[in-house]
């Protein structure tokens, strides 16, 4: 109550006194932050202003087809977004995954991305460009591995994705600067896979809601995801109002990976794929001259404590370059260039995203727990989660499986391609 009323005297001093306004940059009462306060009351409140969040928010305006018609309010806890899992990402695309909604929501951004500045683009704004790399995603199989595989490939092809599958022999053909001991067969995305800017895409949907009239509140108070959520509904001419919509970016799980980057002069070319190893371990290139990027998630028992997002150097000396070097030879010789970790967005149940209404607040709509896919899957998850609150069901993609409903009643479903 104190703050509001304060940020009424603020408003109401600057109205008074206009000058003030120009005596060093404006006033802002004591206690309260700089810039605009968010709107006393919206239609719909998102929470959690990371790539999935402008999404919905952007999907919400873009389906309403109204200016000034619905407000949409985003709150972001870290509005400089550095420590936000959007843009600690490496930034990968692809099809290949085993769980048909996952290959639909790749397919559906895809076409996204490719159209982007159809999408997104600002009048007398500069065109977008994500820096999309269209290199392709390789996963390797081990012969225990193969038939999975194989039969997963069957699966991405019949979801009309365009995915080669590889002997030793054509994978040693195409990637000479591969050791193929142990490979048994290998699955090559051939088109709508690689990887892209994640900060471009972020500032482009956030730019772009923005500009279709979304509001946007930076605050540093944490936003817990609620448990056991109460909202209370206003009441005027003595009948209580409908509950706002709210989008809940909240998280099952929050632990953090590390990202390294090393340099390798004699390394694989400009051809070189995101690879995916038999051990779990993963790399791409990182421009042209002979850079890379790469780690691998750590076993459960060994997740690290999320509290500071400090790197372990020796998990990359230990665990990660052995395998890569084993995997790749010129990576023996190599020399580190830096690390960095960024947060994981987990669902422990079963590594796949939540969408859709809770099953007990009529009001509050989920879309977390993309297990490491929520930057790749933003585009399709935004624009599902903004057709159940304004048209009240799926018209785009039919994402009713990957709602709470599995989560109560102990239904997992299994996605294989989980990095």
């Amino acid at each position: 109550e104190l703050g509001l009323w304060l940020g009424r005297f603020g408003q109401t001093l600057k109205e008074q006194l206009p000058t003030l306004g120009s005596l060093g940059g404006g006033w802002t009462p004591p206690g309260l932050p700089p810039g605009p306060r968010p709107p006393e009351e919206a239609d719909v409140v998102v929470v959690g202003g990371g790539v999935v969040g402008w999404s919905v928010a952007y999907w919400l305006k873009a389906l309403e087809g109204s200016r000034h018609g619905m407000k949409v309010l985003v709150v972001e806890r870290d509005p400089t977004y550095s420590r936000a899992s959007t843009v600690l990402s490496v930034g990968g695309i692809r099809q290949q995954f085993s769980l048909p909604e996952n290959i639909r929501m790749s397919r559906f951004s895809a076409s996204f991305l490719r159209n982007i500045n159809e999408h997104l683009g600002v009048p007398n704004e500069p065109p977008i460009d994500i820096q999309f790399q269209p290199s392709g995603y390789l996963f390797l199989a081990s012969p225990q591995a193969a038939a999975r595989l194989e039969a997963t490939v069957q699966l991405q092809r019949e979801e009309g994705a365009q995915v080669a599958l590889l002997s030793p022999t054509q994978l040693k053909a195409k990637f000479p600067w591969i050791d193929t001991e142990d490979v048994a067969v290998a699955s090559y995305g051939l088109e709508d896979e690689g990887w892209f800017d994640p900060w471009t895409l972020l500032t482009a949907f956030r730019r772009k809601a923005i500009s279709l009239g979304c509001y946007f509140w930076g605050t540093h108070t944490y936003i817990p995801a609620p448990t056991t959520p109460h909202f209370d509904r206003r009441v005027r001419g003595g009948q209580p109002e409908p509950l706002s919509p709210i989008f809940l970016g909240c998280t099952p799980a929050n632990p953090y990976r590390y990202v390294y980057s090393w340099h390798c002069p004699n390394g694989p070319s400009f051809s070189c794929p995101f690879l995916i190893d038999t051990t779990g371990a993963y790399f791409r290139r990182d421009g042209i001259a002979g850079n890379y990027l790469g780690g691998m998630s750590p076993p459960e028992e060994e997740e690290p404590d999320p509290g500071d997002l400090s790197v372990d150097d020796d998990f990359f000396q230990e665990q990660v370059w052995p395998r890569l070097a084993r995997r790749v030879p010129a990576f023996e010789s190599i020399r580190p260039r830096g690390s960095w970790a960024g947060y994981y967005d987990y669902n422990t149940f079963d590594c796949n995203g939540v969408l859709g209404p809770h099953p007990k607040l009529e009001n509050l709509f989920l879309a977390a727990g993309f297990s490491g896919h929520g930057l790749q899957h933003a585009p399709a998850a935004g624009r599902a989660v903004a057709e159940l609150v304004v048209k009240g069901r799926y018209e785009s993609l039919d994402l009713q499986r990957l709602g709470c409903r599995r989560l109560l009643e102990g239904r997992p479903l299994e996605e294989d391609g989980v990095v």
